[in-house]
């Protein structure tokens, strides 16, 4: 999964095409729980592109977003929501992958 790595490049992701931001920090347990499975989730769902942000680096992102617990998933497609898996709870592979079904 690619990181985020400016404000410019997180507009033109959510503007063009696709994409699933995950919301995510090195210090979040839950968050750790779930990497082993994303790149199976991202190889299931290849139309998309998936982005982690990191919460820390990326705050002000995060409280535009209403984005206050993770792991958490936001989804666009050119520009517009798609939908949103956003809470604080532990989320599982299934979870994961239903919200990602649930966005077709």
């Amino acid at each position: 999964m690619k990181h985020l790595e400016s404000m410019e490049q997180f507009e033109q992701l959510r503007d063009q095409g696709k994409t699933i931001f995950m919301f995510s920090a090195n210090w979040c347990g839950d968050c750790r729980f779930i990497e082993p499975v994303l790149p199976e989730i991202e190889s299931k769902f290849t139309e998309y592109t998936f982005i982690h942000v990191d919460r820390d680096q990326y705050i002000d992102l995060c409280q535009q977003l209403d984005v206050f617990g993770i792991p958490s998933f936001i989804a666009f497609e050119n520009g517009k929501e798609l939908g949103r898996f956003v809470s604080k709870d532990r989320k599982t592979q299934e979870e994961i992958e239903k919200f990602i079904t649930g966005l077709k």
